[in-house]
C-alpha cells in the first residue's frame, strides 16, 4: 500500500520506460527526451533538406514572335525568361549589361515600342508583337548615332559597362521632351548609375544631341 501510495505518477503511466532509458524516469527526464526527440527530429528533416533539395519545377515554354532592332524574330522561351536574359542569353545581344538584375543601375535599359524599360524586370513574354531596340541597333551600319557620337565628343564614360543603357535612356530623355535643363536631364537620367562618375559628361552629351534634334 505505502509502496503504490509512494510510487511515481509517471513509474505507473509508463512503467517501462525506466528500464529502456536505464534512468528513473521523472517529469524532467520525460521532458527532457521529448525535446531530445524533437531536436533530433528537426535536424534530421533538415538533413533531407540538405541532402535532396527539391527540384525546380520545369516552366513552361511559350513560342513569341517579336522584333529585335528592326527584325523579326521568332523565339521559343521559358514563360520565366527576362526580356535581358532572352537579349544575352538566347539572342546574344549582350549590349544591354546585367548589373544589379533589380531595375536599380538602369545599364539593362532597352527601348520597347519606342519607350525605355529596364530589361531585367521587364517579362520576354511581354514583347510578343511588339517591337524592341537595344543599343547593338542605334547605329546606322557603320555610321554612329548622333547620341553615340555625343557621348565621345564629352568623354561621357569611362569604363563602359553602364555606357549601353546610358545612351538608350538619354536617346528617350529627349524623345520624351526632358532635356530642356541640366536639372531636368539629372532629373529624368538618375535611374541610370554611372560607377565611375561621368555624370558631366553625359549631361552634356544630352544637351549637344538634344540641342542638334532642335535645329
Amino acid at each position: 500500500m505505502s509502496g503504490t501510495a509512494n510510487a511515481r505518477p509517471e513509474s505507473l503511466l509508463m512503467p517501462d520506460m525506466e528500464h529502456l532509458l536505464g534512468v528513473p524516469l521523472t517529469r524532467r527526464t520525460a521532458l527532457g527526451g521529448t525535446a531530445a526527440l524533437t531536436a533530433s527530429s528537426l535536424i534530421f528533416e533538415s538533413d533531407q533538406a540538405v541532402a535532396a533539395p527539391l527540384a525546380m519545377p520545369v516552366g513552361t515554354r511559350l513560342a513569341i514572335r517579336t522584333t529585335v532592332n528592326g527584325k523579326a524574330v521568332p523565339v521559343e522561351i521559358d514563360v520565366r525568361t527576362s526580356l535581358l536574359d532572352l537579349l544575352r542569353e538566347q539572342l546574344h545581344l549582350t549590349g544591354a549589361k546585367k548589373g544589379c538584375d533589380h531595375g536599380q543601375c538602369g545599364a539593362c535599359t532597352v527601348h520597347v515600342d519606342g519607350r525605355r524599360v529596364a530589361s531585367c524586370l521587364t517579362l520576354a513574354a511581354k514583347v510578343d508583337g511588339r517591337a524592341v531596340t537595344t543599343i547593338e541597333g542605334l547605329a546606322d551600319g557603320e555610321t554612329l548615332h548622333p547620341m553615340q557620337q555625343a557621348f565621345i565628343d564629352h568623354d561621357a564614360l569611362q569604363c563602359g559597362y553602364c555606357t549601353p543603357g546610358q545612351i538608350m535612356a538619354a536617346v528617350a530623355c529627349v524623345r520624351e521632351g526632358n532635356a530642356t535643363s541640366k536639372d531636368r536631364i539629372r532629373e529624368y537620367m538618375s535611374g541610370n548609375i554611372c560607377r565611375c562618375g561621368a555624370y558631366v559628361g553625359i549631361v552634356a552629351a544630352i544637351e549637344q544631341f538634344a540641342g542638334r534634334e532642335k535645329s
